[in-house]
């Protein structure tokens, strides 16, 4: 009997992989349902997607292929000890938090040995250490950032298509389905954020639900409402209201304004992003601040930090200040070096760092980051900090020598989840800098990097994973070379 797409199997979970999937090892053969001596004996590998280790599941197979399969559990039959109940109604729905229902401390557990088998199977890395995993103090409303969709196309829960409850389908305001781009999840809480977030959410949905406003499709690319973006600082009392529309209106914008700050005198700014982009990213081509700054200020250590809205920040402010301390601590300053921060952003690190070093120089590709570490520097009388525009695409070492930059002691680089370009790799290693601490969000593109950083020269010393996300599977990982 061969096996196909949409069977339903028992399988029983007996390890964990990073992206937060079961695995079951079976015999290929058992699984085609032929005995033994009917041809070689193999292991087969089946991710499933919902599981931990321990459980005892029946899991519908979506993908087969030669070595692997995947699937989906449909009913766990015996579950694991190490699940717990998730605290969200939503859960299961939307596509945040799909670790809630394991305990915080399995958690961590998973993802420091997931780290490691990533640097030990995919990069070949033996001879390091790995320091423990550093867990969040809070593992929920830990987040100083939420991003809520508008979308004309509601997803239905069962619970809802049984009810008699009169539902707009065509209006909702809330998180994505999973691989279903088109289609939003009306919620009313999520536990990520403050519950002064959640009334915001629902108060701006009843608002502009009763004046009829109409919302975003990405099929016709017609209507008005894209985004809701709440930024709230953690150490301070700003709290910024980002509406993203395809449009101006200026009269309904400040209607709103004034309603919302009415009922909620906390909110210290509000700003309209319009974004005339095809594609569903909350990020405008241009922005009108309707009331306040139009920015918010928050703190990691010592350090104040002006915010804009599409600023990038640390969404995890308290853990940021263990993320940046771990890279110091790594970097083993003495005080008189000359640092290259790569990706350097809002200059959250180069700032982090600068009282404990001669000079720095850090690059960033996005001209508007630029503008925002200057102030930040600014902000902090920071004097011993360059701020300098780079294509970290291409290659930076061109403006390196063109500018006659003295030679780095120490590169730290913290790039986004693809990692670093080659040309970018091959730069540092050209520079030859003695220490690199490489700060990642993706250790599978980390680990990449690292190799080539390896293989010319450079020992992988330490690594230190650091939990910015509870009950998600992703995780930053902080690594220490030295020449």
């Amino acid at each position: 009997m061969k096996i196909k797409k949409g069977d339903i199997t028992e399988l029983h979970i007996e390890k964990y992989a990073f992206e937060g999937k079961g695995i079951a090892k079976v015999s290929k053969n058992e699984l085609l349902g032929i005995n033994e001596e009917d041809g070689n004996e193999k292991n087969y590998v089946v991710f499933v997607h919902g599981t931990y280790p321990g459980d005892v599941v029946k899991a519908r197979l979506t993908k087969i292929k030669k070595s692997y399969a995947e699937a989906i559990a449909v009913e766990i039959l015996s579950p694991s000890s190490d699940r717990t109940k998730a605290k969200c109604k939503y859960f299961g729905l939307c596509g945040g938090c799909k670790q809630q229902d394991l305990s915080y401390p399995k958690q961590l557990e998973y993802k420091q040995k997931q780290v490691g088998e990533i640097f030990n199977k995919l990069g070949g890395f033996i001879d390091f250490s790995t320091e423990p995993i550093l867990p969040s103090d809070n593992v929920f409303f830990y987040r100083n950032k939420m991003e809520f969709s508008f979308s004309d196309k509601r997803w239905l829960t069962k619970k809802e298509i049984s009810s008699n409850d009169k539902l707009s389908k065509d209006f909702a305001l809330g998180l994505h389905i999973p691989k279903i781009y088109d289609k939003v999840l009306d919620i009313d809480e999520c536990l990520l954020q403050s519950d002064l977030s959640n009334q915001i959410l629902n108060f701006t949905r009843k608002f502009f639900l009763e004046k009829n406003i109409s919302v975003y499709s990405t099929k016709t690319h017609t209507g008005f409402l894209r985004n809701l973006v709440i930024r709230q600082s953690f150490y301070n009392n700003y709290l910024m209201v980002n509406l993203v529309t395809s449009d101006e209106d200026e009269i309904l914008l400040k209607e709103f304004a004034n309603n919302l700050i009415e009922k909620f005198p906390a909110v210290t700014t509000v700003v309209n992003n319009i974004s005339k982009k095809l594609s569903s990213v909350a990020v405008g081509d241009y922005e009108k601040v309707i009331y306040g700054s139009g920015f918010i200020y928050d703190k990691i250590g010592d350090y104040n930090f002006r915010i804009s809205a599409n600023s990038f920040f640390q969404t995890n402010t308290k853990q940021a200040e263990k993320l940046y301390q771990t890279t110091v601590d790594f970097a083993e300053f003495n005080g008189n070096e000359t640092v290259y921060d790569l990706y350097s952003g809002a200059g959250t690190i180069a700032i982090f760092i600068s009282q404990k070093v001669r000079k720095v120089f850090a690059f960033e590709s996005v001209q508007s980051a630029v503008e925002d570490a200057k102030v930040n520097a600014q902000l902090n009388n920071i004097s011993n900090v360059d701020f300098i525009i780079a294509d970290l695409y291409k290659s930076f070492l061109p403006l390196v020598e063109k500018n006659n930059l003295p030679k780095p002691d120490v590169i730290i680089v913290d790039p986004p989840r693809s990692g670093m370009h080659k040309n970018t790799v091959d730069d540092v290693i050209a520079l030859a800098p003695e220490k690199i601490v490489y700060v990642s969000c993706n250790p599978t593109t980390q680990v990449r990097d690292i190799k080539l950083m390896a293989e010319a020269g450079y020992k992988l010393v330490k690594i230190k994973p650091v939990d910015m996300f509870p009950h998600t599977y992703h995780i930053e990982n902080v690594a220490f070379l030295k020449k």
